[in-house]
């Protein structure tokens, strides 16, 4: 009965006006007769309301105000009416009503949150906590300024139709029918008219919002159960993967990660989408993850120890490892409660570690958290998102690096770009893609062969990343003519992910720095780096020289340490050398880079031991070349392998025994 009397006091004061007018003018009922029906109402209404009152052991009173307030509203209304015999403040209530909106409205612009924007966080959950939080607040604040308005508006015109005989002199009749037709009729149309055209502006700012759910903040309802996340070959092919295969697939992963109690894992996934399942399901369940292209059996063997986990989708033979295809297909399909369970992921408490070629000249895990991925992301969306939104997504780039994990894992999950299962190993499969606009993530390397291989490729809209090394003015010409658009370069590392970006058809030479990125030059003439993905307060010393402009821009020089770019692959020479110390032939050796008209290459200067000399003794060059080769591809990729070698007595040295760069640089040319 109680819930009965509230759901009808609300809908008698949803349609008081109308209601007013038709027992007033139209079935012509008494006042004091209708103050009598308002006196009862409001106090059935009281008593229903106090009858909420819950009381405990240890519990006091609690009383609603809210319906108490409305109630007392309606009795004050209906008392006056019954002893004055005047409908007056029986029509006042509509001003009354709208002057207390304008009050609960107005006063949340001073003390937020604002109140449609409390009331859009109950109708969506994802809201609170979601990168596109802020606009959707601004926006909401926009709309509450208007129903302010529209109240003070409103409210005026209701106090000018209860006031009608008084302000134009018209009959109390008269009067009384003015009043009920607009509070009655024209008010509530204005209100849904003004409705229907917010609903209208916010299907067309929420189509034009970025939606955005990172790595660390999704919930499974984040994105709806068919939306598309991950693709084959082309998207015209409609080969999917969609929301609800992700949540799957992750339950899955997590179910196996959670058996093991191992506590770190290296990942290796050609595959994108199950490199994207097993990674987050990793990151859900709280474990190291460490990130490797290179899964040789020498290299596995320097990096891995009995309590680890390898999880890859590759078939290896002398390495133990764990097949992610066997754990998706042989893991027990989870409940809904289990694909519906989003663990939280703590991006400053991820543990995720990047290889990268260190001072040393081994192999260096770098660490990483999700919290400074994130935010690096932040500002490439706050730039370039919607590029990323308007298309599917393509990519040349291993996400085993940071690039490619930046661009062709972490963004497109967070926008909801739907990406290629496979990356692009061919400049040939270009040529199929053209059913839709795509973006490209690609190295300078593989634009460079593309151009040298195709001529215009008929793709829509495309939109081009390049990032590893620098694109020369000739590939950034031949880029657009063959592709159609200039590609944007980003300017990075693995220690600093981006630091700035050009796009030549513009800034030429010039790079930008992102927006969150603080540049200087250091004593020795290198660029120096503050953002908020490097950890160290000191900032990042890099080994790129550079010249910094007055403006902020800068133009990069070369590099000043033994780190150098083969094909856009960062190898330090360092590490060449010591490989080859370890062959047991080697006595001295020094590596140097080399370029020609063509490319830039790796070049040894080799000083062999007694027992190398033994080894070599009366074999032609050529296959003491192959030795080394084959030796050496145990550690690395084929391109970063010196290609010109030099056998020699001993390393030329200055009076103080140190080897100058430029010396073993002669020792080729030379031979030329």
């Amino acid at each position: 009965m109680k819930h009965f009397l509230k759901a009808l006091f609300y809908i008698i004061a949803a349609v008081y006006p109308a209601l007013v007018f038709i027992l007033l003018v139209v079935l012509r009922v008494d006042t004091k007769i209708l103050s009598l029906c308002i006196i009862a109402l409001a106090a059935a209404f009281f008593l229903s309301a106090t009858g909420d009152t819950k009381t405990g052991k240890d519990e006091k009173a609690v009383l609603n105000w809210k319906p108490l307030l409305s109630s007392m509203l309606f009795l004050l209304a209906g008392l006056f009416c019954f002893i004055t015999g005047k409908e007056f403040f029986i029509r006042l209530y509509s001003v009354v009503i709208n002057a207390s909106l304008l009050i609960i409205f107005g006063s949340t612009l001073f003390f937020g949150p604002n109140i449609v924007f409390r009331f859009a966080t109950l109708a969506d959950k994802t809201i609170q906590g979601s990168s596109f939080e802020e606009n959707v607040k601004k926006y909401c604040r926009k709309v509450t300024i208007v129903w302010c308005v529209f109240f003070i508006l409103n409210g005026t015109a209701a106090a000018c139709t209860t006031f009608a005989d008084v302000l134009f002199g018209v009959s109390p009749e008269r009067a009384r029918e003015l009043w009920a037709f607009y509070n009655g009729g024209i008010s509530y149309i204005l209100m849904g008219t003004l409705f229907a055209a917010e609903f209208a502006v916010r299907k067309i700012v929420d189509k034009k919002m970025i939606k955005a759910f990172p790595i660390t903040k999704f919930t499974a309802d984040s994105r709806k159960d068919k939306s598309i996340v991950c693709y084959e070959e082309k998207w015209s092919k409609k080969s999917y993967k969609t929301w609800k295969d992700f949540l799957t697939e992750t339950a899955k992963m997590r179910a196996f990660i959670q058996k093991s109690q191992a506590d770190e894992f290296i990942l290796h996934c050609e595959d994108y989408w199950y490199f994207l399942c097993t990674f987050i399901a990793l990151l859900q369940c709280k474990k190291a993850v460490y990130l490797t292209q290179n899964i040789s059996e020498s290299f596995m063997r320097e990096i891995i120890h009995d309590k680890m986990y390898f999880l890859t989708d590759q078939t290896l033979e002398a390495v133990h490892y764990n097949s992610i295809q066997e754990i998706f297909i042989t893991t027990p399909a989870p409940s809904e409660e289990e694909i519906r369970t989003t663990p939280k992921i703590d991006g400053e408490e991820t543990r995720i570690f990047l290889f990268t070629s260190g001072s040393t000249g081994k192999p260096k895990a770098v660490p990483q958290r999700m919290k400074e991925f994130e935010e690096d992301n932040a500002f490439i969306i706050s730039k370039w998102g919607k590029e990323f939104t308007k298309r599917k997504l393509i990519t040349t780039v291993s996400q085993h690096h940071i690039y490619g994990f930046l661009f062709g894992i972490s963004l497109p999950f967070t926008l909801g770009t739907p990406f290629r299962r496979k990356r692009i190993e061919f400049p040939e499969e270009f040529e199929s893609l053209n059913d839709e606009s795509y973006i490209l993530i690609a190295t300078p390397a593989f634009l460079k062969r593309t151009v040298e291989s195709e001529e215009k490729l008929k793709m829509k809209k495309i939109w081009i990343f390049t990032s590893g090394g620098a694109v020369s003015p000739e590939l950034a010409v031949q880029t657009e003519k063959v592709f159609g658009f200039c590609p944007l370069e980003v300017y990075g590392s693995t220690e600093t992910s981006g630091i700035a970006y050009r796009q030549q058809k513009k800034d030429k030479l010039v790079w930008t720095p992102f927006d969150n990125a603080k540049i200087w030059l250091g004593d020795d003439g290198c660029l120096r780096i503050i953002s908020p993905y490097i950890k160290n307060p000191e900032g990042f010393a890099t080994a790129d020289l550079a010249e910094i402009y007055e403006d902020g821009h800068f133009i990069l020089k070369g590099r000043s340490d033994s780190i150098v770019k083969i094909e856009e692959k960062r190898i330090s020479m360092t590490e060449v050398e010591n490989r080859l110390l370890e062959s047991g032939l080697v006595k001295e050796v020094k590596v140097v880079a080399l370029s020609n008209e063509i490319r830039q290459y790796l070049a040894a200067a080799v000083v062999l031991n007694e027992k190398g000399q033994e080894q070599f003794k009366g074999l032609e060059k050529f296959k003491i070349n192959s030795w080394f080769h084959d030796f050496l591809m145990k550690y690395f990729e084929n391109v970063v392998i010196p290609k010109k070698w030099r056998f020699i007595e001993k390393l030329p040295v200055d009076v103080q025994g140190k080897t100058h760069k430029l010396e073993i640089i002669q020792l080729f040319e030379e031979t030329k």
